[in-house]
């Protein structure tokens, strides 16, 4: 089941104060957005396969199919990013590795690692041919070491992000952080991204839309693509 938004009143009228608007990236030129999906994969979604399993986030895959869609339609882009662990993203980031009991590592590994069932992505994902998979060694897929997907948007003349996917608090705000700060207009989608609770979701946008980016849900998103493709045409 999806979450449950609240965002305070309290913390739109800040953002209102700071940005003039309660969504400073109302405006989307779809040509130059891409949405990046994050980390839905069996490994976080399948409690027999997977080694940090998010009860939310099977329920936010219809959501996330149907902006997919909506982004190849108005002419966006869709990158689908799949996290793992290899023996050199563990050597690279030991201290990852150094938090985790011997247990949680092991179950990691057998849960994310290139090839392991868990690696795979949710089947009820809507991928496309023309889509593209990133492979990503980090929370974020930004930071160095992580990705290349900072070279493929800049390749493709995205300026703007959209990020969906799983954990919301952790590798959807650790990418969309780091994206904002690489100057790319990043919104966070409210009912694209899932966390462990409510609490933990609610948490994470509240942090990101009042000093990093936007917040916006789907259907507010479509919506500006829309228009930004009839803008287009005309």
């Amino acid at each position: 089941m999806p979450h449950i938004i609240d965002i305070p009143e309290s913390v739109i009228e800040r953002v209102v104060r700071r940005c003039g608007t309660p969504h400073p990236f109302a405006a989307l030129d779809p040509v130059r957005t891409a949405l990046l999906v994050v980390d839905m994969q069996l490994g976080y979604m399948h409690a027999e396969l997977g080694h940090s399993c998010v009860p939310t986030a099977p329920g936010i895959v219809p959501t996330i199919n149907r902006l997919a869609e909506t982004l190849r339609r108005t002419g966006g882009a869709v990158y689908w990013i799949q996290n793992a662990s290899d023996e050199r993203s563990r050597e690279e980031w030991s201290v990852l590795e150094e938090q985790a009991s011997p247990a949680r590592r092991a179950a990691r590994i057998r849960s994310i690692a290139p090839g392991a069932p868990g690696h795979a992505f949710w089947p009820d994902l809507d991928i496309r041919e023309g889509d593209a998979i990133v492979p990503k060694f980090r929370y974020s897929c930004f930071i160095r070491g992580a990705s290349d997907l900072e070279e493929r948007l800049r390749g493709h003349g995205i300026d703007t992000v959209l990020i969906a996917g799983t954990l919301t608090n952790v590798c959807c705000e650790s990418t969309a952080r780091d994206a904002m700060m690489l100057n790319f207009r990043t919104i966070m989608v409210a009912d694209a991204n899932a966390a462990m609770t409510d609490a933990e979701h609610n948490a994470s946008l509240i942090a990101f839309y009042l000093y990093f980016g936007d917040v916006q849900t789907a259907a507010e998103v479509e919506a500006a693509l829309d228009r930004g493709a009839r803008r287009d045409v005309a």
